[in-house]
């Protein structure tokens, strides 16, 4: 048997070895398991769902799930130490970074915010909105929350905004 012809087995027979792997075999999470829940009034000011969706295992740290704010609805002030993607899937929302300006935002809108920016998101006066969150963990961890974004923070940044 030449030198191809063997690492040509051993890589098929590894690749059949692969497959049949527990710990590598693909994994489907299926909707109708999934849990809602109401947004705890400590980290949420207004109505708000989450829906956790996955939590990858070790060594993968990427959790995600889709929040869904009614109107007004937010977050409290939070970072994440390794950053946040949000996905907006529907409506209309706001998000807004620590001393920066309020951003629209809508959906199909992709929204990162970076590791250990100070920030709050949520729906806008008139309008709920849903985003799906993804972050990574650090050391266990995926958001440190803060003080609550008051309604004279949201409504001196958001009444422009009431349509």
């Amino acid at each position: 048997m030449t030198a191809k012809s063997l690492i040509t087995a051993a890589i098929a027979l590894g690749a059949t070895a692969a497959v049949t792997e527990p710990e590598r075999a693909v994994s489907v999470t299926r909707a109708s398991s999934q849990t809602v829940t109401a947004g705890a009034p400590e980290f949420f000011t207004g109505a708000v769902k989450v829906e956790s969706r996955f939590q990858t295992p070790a060594p993968a740290r990427t959790g995600g799930g889709l929040v869904s704010f009614e109107a007004s609805a937010r977050t409290a002030w939070h970072t994440h130490p390794l950053g946040q993607t949000l996905i907006v899937t529907a409506g209309e929302g706001l998000v807004q970074h620590w001393e920066g300006d309020v951003q629209e935002i809508g959906p199909g809108d992709v929204v990162w915010i970076p590791p250990g920016v100070k920030h709050w998101h949520g729906a806008k006066p008139n309008s709920g909105m849903s985003h799906f969150a993804v972050a990574e963990d650090l050391d266990g961890k995926t958001v440190d929350w803060l003080e609550h974004v008051s309604d004279a923070q949201y409504g001196q940044r958001s009444g422009a905004y009431n349509e």
